[in-house]
C-alpha cells in the first residue's frame, strides 16, 4: 500500500501529533537541527550546520504517552526507528509511521510466540499487506505485550 508522502521530518511530526490526538496520547517532541546535531552525522566538521549539498538536516525524537511506551526517532534519511515497550523497529519508512502508530493503537498489533525456535515476536500489520515483525529480546514480556499474545 502506498502511504501519503511525508517529505520532511516536520511533516512526520505533524502526522504523529494527529494520530496522538485521535487516540488521546500526550506527545513530547525534541528536535535536532543541523549536521552537527543529528545522530547519524558523527563525521560532521565542528560547528558545521549544513550538509555538503547545503541542506539543513532535521531529526526528531517523539515520545508518546500512555501504554504501551512508544517513541519514534525520525531521521533525515527518510526512515524512522519506532520503539514499542522496548521492542525496536529499525528502518521504518517515514511515510509508514502514521499507519504503524494507527495499527498499534487500534489494536491490530499482536505478539506471536513459538516453541521452536523459541521466542516471541511483536507483529504490527499495516493496511495493504505490509507487516513489521521484530523479535522481543530476552523473551521478557511487559504487561501490555502479554495482553496481546496469540498462540
Amino acid at each position: 500500500m502506498t502511504h501519503p508522502s511525508l517529505p520532511t521530518t516536520e511533516s512526520v511530526v505533524v502526522a504523529i501529533r494527529a494520530v496522538a490526538a485521535e487516540y488521546r496520547r500526550a506527545v513530547d517532541v525534541t528536535d535536532d537541527i543541523g549536521a552537527d546535531q543529528t545522530s547519524r552525522r558523527t563525521s560532521a566538521a565542528l560547528f558545521t550546520a549544513v550538509d555538503p549539498d547545503g541542506s539543513l538536516p532535521h531529526e526528531a525524537f517523539v515520545e508518546l504517552g500512555g501504554s504501551p511506551a512508544v517513541s519514534v526517532r525520525v531521521f533525515p534519511e527518510d526512515d524512522a526507528k519506532i520503539t514499542v515497550d522496548g521492542v525496536e523497529f529499525h528502518d521504518v519508512p517515514r511515510d509508514a509511521v502514521p499507519a504503524f502508530l494507527t495499527a498499534l493503537y487500534s489494536g491490530l498489533a499482536f505478539v506471536k510466540g513459538r516453541f521452536f525456535p523459541p521466542g516471541y515476536w511483536l507483529v504490527v500489520p499495516l493496511p495493504g499487506d505490509e507487516t513489521y515483525k521484530e523479535l522481543i529480546a530476552g523473551g521478557m514480556l511487559t504487561p501490555w505485550l502479554s495482553g496481546r499474545v496469540r498462540r
